[in-house]
């Protein structure tokens, strides 16, 4: 999985534009972080406001408190802790290691889940080791349930408002990035054909709001 590139600039314009694409596994049959436009119940982020500002360096302590410590999506049997993402060297976005590919993980760039802005969630489809913790991601419904666990243990829920599979070449930074006034909830990997390097071409992103 290849991810977008997040200048070190303010916050809101770093947001706007960081493309977050599946980085390059061999195995990659629709992972993790980002890129998609679709099939269609795709819906827009809430209304903007000022974006959260992308976390660059250690967390403070009180965003380590505040991290998301797990998924969970009742109708798909999925269930995952939820590592911390931030920005590889070259200002791509990660993405879980290969071999944790049935974990989940949190982009700290983003908002904190049940906080204003979009949290955003990336998990591979597969890696080289095998299917991986979104391989039925695709199966998600519009009205499905999503619970993430919050730092101080609260469960936060979350309601499928629409799906889309778009081109990594088209990704839409603004829908999955741009400032919502509200929380609001992305969750994002790789699916779609192979290219001639075996990597998957499309991506999947789940757009979902508070419960």
């Amino acid at each position: 999985m290849h991810t977008p590139r997040l200048s070190r600039r303010p916050r809101t314009a770093a947001l706007l534009t960081a493309l977050v694409t599946c980085a390059a596994l061999t195995a990659c049959a629709g992972p993790a972080p980002s890129a998609a436009a679709p099939q269609t119940t795709a819906s827009a982020p809430a209304s903007s406001s000022p974006a959260p500002t992308p976390k660059h360096g250690q967390p403070s302590s009180t965003e380590e408190s505040a991290a998301p410590t797990q998924v969970t999506i009742p109708s798909l049997k999925i269930s995952s802790s939820l590592m911390r993402l931030g920005l590889n060297a070259d200002g791509t976005v990660e993405v879980p290691p290969a071999e944790k590919g049935m974990t989940a993980g949190w982009y700290t760039g983003g908002a904190v889940p049940g906080r204003p802005g979009p949290a955003v969630l990336i998990g591979h489809n597969d890696t080289r080791f095998g299917r991986a913790v979104f391989h039925d991601l695709r199966d998600i419904r519009e009205g499905a349930e999503v619970l993430v666990r919050a730092g101080d243990g609260r469960p936060l829920s979350f309601t499928v408002t629409g799906k889309e599979t778009v081109s990594k070449n088209a990704f839409p930074t603004e829908r999955v990035y741009g400032a919502t006034k509200g929380s609001t909830l992305r969750l994002v990997t790789c699916d779609g054909a192979f290219d001639a390097e075996g990597h998957p071409v499309d991506n999947l992103i789940v757009y979902a709001e508070p419960s």
